[in-house]
């Protein structure tokens, strides 16, 4: 990726940090999802959802795990791509099989184009990472190259298994224990928004002693925002708005992980917590299809939420996984790159806003 210009990465503070991250893949993503054709039915459909923003925060962490292993980011830069562009396509793909309604503040693609063509973009997104990720042959010596690739699809393998556990749970009539969610959340969002991209990174900056404790770290980071997430679904009215780069919400329907029956920390919390004819009408809420479930159904859920105490129960939970991430960081030289990622888990830490 040497013929694109991309701006320095600053590290001052996250919030700058994000951004100028944020500029590195805006500029590059063009590359892939311009000037291909058919272009209305397919490259257009591609770009769509890249170009509504996003927090880009999974490529911010690879690139700084790259610069705090002592490497250079801008090697990274196709690895980072690549996880924005896989990124996109889980949206794409989590939307058909959620049948969502809004993706980062507006419809989402399969209700403006269609299943048929949504389906495809999102197939073209993700053929589109592995040929990003040839780039790194080039870049990065054809056997760490290859060792990237095999962590990329580990992460996916990982990503897929969660996937299936909870659309699983959606469609039956299931209700994961703690200990089901907790592998289901680990797989699904661990491995390909926290451990995948500071292990891979670490790699390329060249760390191969901090593998493992920075993926142990980006493991807690990445269950840490899914459930952060969650909550904002649930508090935090962000439907009509794209998230920005460290901003709470990522655009979607405000109570929508109840209408599609979404087996959450949240509800294992609150079915803890109800009386059984209470538990009993929420598991029915949750089995209903999404067009049967009222908005009175959702404020109904979302006011038990409140008053006992599983929301604030399930903040604290986001809040331990952040100081948990933080410890991990402890035996790292100091740098300002370890004060960012112990910025990022402190930000799980505070309190729930918009």
């Amino acid at each position: 990726m040497a013929d694109i210009a991309t701006p320095p990465l600053q590290y001052t503070n996250l919030t700058l940090y994000l951004n100028s991250v944020a500029q590195c893949i805006d500029a590059a993503l063009p590359r892939y999802l311009d000037g291909g054709e058919p272009r209305e039915s397919l490259y257009e459909l591609a770009a769509d959802y890249p170009l509504r923003g996003g927090k880009r925060f999974r490529p911010a962490l690879l690139m700084l795990c790259t610069a705090l292993a002592g490497g250079d980011p801008q090697r990274a830069l196709p690895s980072a791509v690549a996880l924005e562009l896989f990124q996109n396509f889980a949206l794409v793909h989590d939307d058909i099989e959620d049948n969502s309604e809004l993706r980062r503040g507006s419809p989402s693609l399969h209700r403006l184009h269609g299943v048929p063509l949504a389906l495809n973009a999102g197939d073209l997104l993700f053929g589109l990472v592995y040929e990003v990720l040839l780039e790194n042959e080039a870049l990065l010596g054809a056997a760490q190259a290859l060792e990237v690739q095999r962590r990329f699809a580990q992460a996916f393998r990982h990503t897929f298994e969660g996937q299936a556990m909870d659309i699983a749970w959606s469609q039956g009539s299931h209700i994961p224990t703690r200990d089901e969610y907790e592998k289901m959340i680990g797989k699904k969002t661990g491995w390909y928004s926290g451990r995948a991209p500071c292990e891979i990174g670490a790699l390329i900056g060249g760390g191969d002693d901090l593998v493992a404790g920075l993926g142990a770290y980006g493991a807690k980071l990445g269950v840490g925002f899914q459930v952060r997430d969650d909550l904002l679904n649930l508090t935090a009215d962000s439907a009509q708005a794209a998230p920005a780069a460290f901003s709470g919400g990522y655009g979607k329907e405000h109570g929508g992980d109840i209408a599609e029956g979404k087996r959450t920390l949240i509800v294992i919390e609150l079915l803890e917590r109800l009386p059984a004819t209470d538990a009993g009408r929420l598991k029915s809420i949750l089995l209903a299809p999404p067009a049967d479930t009222a908005q009175a159904d959702i404020a109904w859920v979302i006011s038990l939420a409140e008053s006992t105490g599983a929301l604030e129960a399930v903040q604290a939970h986001c809040g331990r996984l952040g100081r948990e991430a933080a410890a991990l960081l402890e035996p790292l030289p100091q740098s300002p790159q370890k004060e960012l990622l112990r910025a990022m888990a402190d930000y799980l830490v505070q309190e729930r806003e918009s």
